[in-house]
């Protein structure tokens, strides 16, 4: 029998990483690798820069004996180190080298940073926002799920390996089935395949974490702090370089620590996150959204080499400094890739083990079901998104309402109702409250049916709830919009699913606490019995009572499959 229990991605919209499987991954890799025009040219080259810092002592003593006097002389006249002399020299020279090479940057008498910068810098912002909106629609939100996605592309045979063998199937033959045990078993298998991960493996998802890193720090670096400070200068679009040096200082590290262009399988990784909530839009095309995407990283990645190749920044902030050992540092991050890979995989564990057990208990269900119900299917409601109707509405009570709605035909009207309505219409009852209490929980188990098949008219397409659902789901809108106020119908519908199924729970348990007492003999009975239950019963008032008791207890078992749904979670 067909389950009409909702995944998790009933629950949300469409996830794409999720959907694309293994093979698909590499194929959408491999073509993305043809039609590819990106450039691995570095996107930093210091020219041995680096290296130059802290030899200063070094090159002076290398010096002619003769330039070493002259030097010695002039540090003597301006009471400053011979060494310092010679770098004031070097830092001089080094500024009308800046000038003569990279016009328009930077004014090296005033220490100012000209125009032509600034409009560098704004290219380069630019360059760099388009990496924050990816990175932050992806890394930000799911780190360790997209190093596990990274890691299907670059190291997949052992996400194969994670993928298929930690799977609780595997283990539930061997094992008593008990949750803990399979979650041992799943994680000591998971630690002995991340045991056999090789070095080069983890330098290619190091290197890629660092890439991560660096392009993050870039994306979300202060420009605007820098560029503020041009319009602040009183001087038109120039800005003192001392106003800005520790800014400077941290962008020069960043921009030497991104020496490399990000990998085409990290771009993959990074498109597919960032493209995954709009997966679920009319006429999204994923290879079409991916191209686009891969065209704004090649220009972005182009910009920011040019800024590189065509600003001198380890220069101006040398000169700007007067200190001709300075070097870029490089900055940390992505070392704890392997702590987050590990991590995501552990919970990945859980949470397979707990949609085992969920299934596990959900078969036993099936099977109570099947007696329960004497062979009947449940009932999907029509308009409630399932496998024959994957464009239905997204209902988490829908469950727990085709139960209901297949217990109402299948069992109550035609077992329990030919025992029930005769007491409502003819029982003496002997205290007019017991009276009222037996018909208002009668009536709110009868009209089960038509609540059900009410609310699931509502959802249809052209349905109250359906029509505003579809409507939202078409609009063009911000994403994070649309996401809101769908949620929004859907919490509507929910509160009324619920309030179903809370309604007729409390009426099977009120019928189930009234037949109790009735079928008690002698008094202190909250409900009291009736007086003429020989009378009801015709000529055969035994089998009456049995078929009052029977009812009870079919009552009592469809409030026990009712908290079983609940324990599964809708």
């Amino acid at each position: 029998m067909d389950s009409p229990l909702p995944s998790q991605e009933d629950k949300t919209l469409s996830r794409l990483v999720a959907e694309l499987s293994l093979d698909e991954r590499n194929s959408l890799l491999e073509k993305l690798q043809g039609q590819s025009g990106l450039s691995f040219e570095p996107l930093y080259e210091d020219g041995g820069e680096a290296e130059q810092g802290g030899v200063l002592e070094e090159r002076y003593t290398r010096l002619p004996w003769y330039e070493r006097l002259r030097l010695f002389i002039l540090a003597y006249l301006k009471s400053k180190p011979p060494v310092k002399v010679f770098e004031d020299s070097l830092v001089s020279r080094l500024g009308r080298e800046i000038e003569a090479k990279a016009p328009g940057l930077y004014d090296y008498q005033k220490n100012l940073l000209l125009l032509g910068f600034f409009d560098l810098l704004t290219e380069l912002k630019d360059a760099a926002r388009f990496f924050f909106t990816t990175l932050d629609n992806s890394v930000n939100r799911d780190k360790g799920g997209f190093y596990a996605f990274l890691g299907s592309l670059e190291i997949g045979e052992l996400h194969r390996r994670l993928e298929t063998e930690t799977a609780p199937e595997l283990f539930s033959d061997t094992l008593d089935s008990s949750e803990r045990k399979l979650r041992q078993a799943a994680a000591k298998a998971m630690e002995d395949i991340l045991f056999t991960i090789s070095d080069t493996q983890r330098n290619v998802m190091y290197s890629n974490a660092r890439s991560l890193n660096c392009l993050w720090e870039l994306a979300s670096f202060a420009f605007d702090r820098i560029m503020i400070t041009f319009g602040s200068s009183g001087r038109g679009h120039t800005c003192s370089v001392n106003a800005v040096r520790d800014l400077l200082v941290s962008l020069n590290n960043i921009l030497f620590s991104l020496k490399n262009p990000p990998t085409m399988s990290l771009l993959e990784s990074l498109f597919v996150y960032r493209l995954q909530e709009r997966s679920g839009e009319l006429g999204f095309d994923m290879n079409v959204e991916i191209q686009s995407l891969l065209a704004r990283a090649e220009e972005a990645i182009s910009t920011i080499r040019f800024f590189n190749k065509k600003v001198p920044l380890t220069k101006i902030i040398r000169c700007a400094s007067r200190d001709m050992t300075l070097v870029p540092q490089q900055i940390s991050g992505g070392e704890n890739w392997f702590v987050i890979y590990r991590e995501y995989w552990k919970k990945q564990i859980d949470v397979r083990i707990a949609d085992y057990m969920r299934r596990c208990k959900q078969r036993d269900l099936h099977d109570t079901f099947q007696h329960f119900l004497n062979g009947t299917n449940l009932k999907v409601l029509d308009n409630v998104v399932s496998e024959a109707n994957p464009l239905g509405f997204p209902l988490p009570e829908s469950f727990a309402l085709s139960f209901l709605l297949t217990f109402h035909s299948a069992v109550f009207m035609n077992k329990i109702n030919i025992f029930l309505r005769p007491i409502l219409l003819d029982g003496a009852f002997f205290r007019k409250e017991s009276r009222s209490a037996y018909t208002e929980a009668y009536d709110d188990i009868i009209r089960i049916g038509e609540d059900i098949k009410q609310l699931d008219s509502k959802i249809a397409y052209s349905g109250e709830y359906g029509t505003r659902y579809n409507q939202i789901r078409e609009e063009i809108a911000s994403l994070q919009a649309k996401r809101r106020r769908l949620q929004q119908v859907t919490d509507e519908v929910s509160h009324e699913a619920s309030g179903i199924i809370i309604r007729t729970r409390d009426a099977i348990s009120a019928m189930i606490n009234i037949l109790t007492d009735m079928l008690k003999k002698g008094g202190g009975s909250k409900y009291d019995t009736l007086a003429n239950w020989d009378k009801l019963g015709g000529k055969n008032p035994e089998a009456f009572l049995e078929g009052v008791a029977d009812s009870l207890k079919q009552l009592q078992q469809a409030l026990r499959i009712l908290r079983d749904i609940d324990e599964l979670g809708n």
